[in-house]
């Protein structure tokens, strides 16, 4: 049982150093484990793993493995994440890591294409306008399919294939825009909430807006490959 601990703690640990580097590599300034004292009031009871800063966005990063949640630290999380929310200039990264789904994304199924792409924006909408978290959820699998299909169009060598690195990546290469980017992450840290059994305290107006958001974000980057 011990070496299991050590082992999934040197994978959240390793998982940490990755996302820090990432957003180093975007002109963040990086924070590990803060100490108190140089944490801002509203955070003095909490204990992040990572803060990244830049101009007036900071981002608290969590890192965690499904083994190492219990319902002790699934209520910090949340209470982490309810005190974030109620500030601006901050969000909220959750970071889950997960072996086997990692594992089944690695074996390489055959992935969409844009007409099914496409096809299932359709979809999207109209699950969004009855539930707007499901909405969430599907726009998403559908960005995710979008970034990878764009990456092969430009060739691009990929070290790996989750949306984080994704969306930095072609932020970098200047595929993905600043406000594009911004959009982004600020889904991603949505979805994850909702897909991680999180209580998302958006409003379903908001929710909806966030779909139709990156629905349009997929019809933009498609279009701007089909005029090349």
């Amino acid at each position: 049982m011990a070496t299991q601990i050590t082992n999934i703690e040197n994978l959240e640990r390793k998982q940490l150093l990755k996302l820090a580097e990432e957003y180093r590599e975007n002109g963040y300034k990086i924070s590990f484990c803060p100490n108190p004292e140089d944490l801002p009031d509203f955070l003095k009871n909490y204990r992040p793993d990572l803060i990244a800063h830049r101009y007036d966005e900071n981002v608290v990063i969590e890192v965690k493995s499904r083994h190492s949640l219990d319902s002790s630290s699934n209520q910090y999380l949340r209470n982490l994440a309810q005190q974030i929310e109620q500030h601006p200039g901050w969000r909220f990264e959750l970071v889950m890591i997960n072996s086997e789904e990692a594992t089944y994304l690695a074996e390489a199924k055959e992935p969409l294409q844009e007409s099914e792409i496409t096809s299932r924006l359709k979809t999207v909408q109209k699950l969004s306008e009855q539930h707007s978290e499901s909405g969430i959820i599907l726009a998403w699998t559908l960005i995710e399919a979008t970034l990878r299909l764009v990456a092969e169009r430009e060739q691009l060598s990929l070290s790996k294939i989750n949306p984080l690195y994704l969306i930095k990546l072609l932020t970098t290469e200047g595929i993905i825009s600043r406000l594009q980017y911004q959009l982004l992450m600020d889904s991603y840290s949505l979805r994850s909430t909702i897909v991680h059994g999180f209580k998302n305290t958006k409003s379903a107006e908001v929710n909806q807006d966030i779909v139709n958001k990156l629905i349009k974000l997929i019809e933009d980057i498609l279009g701007q490959y089909n005029q090349k």
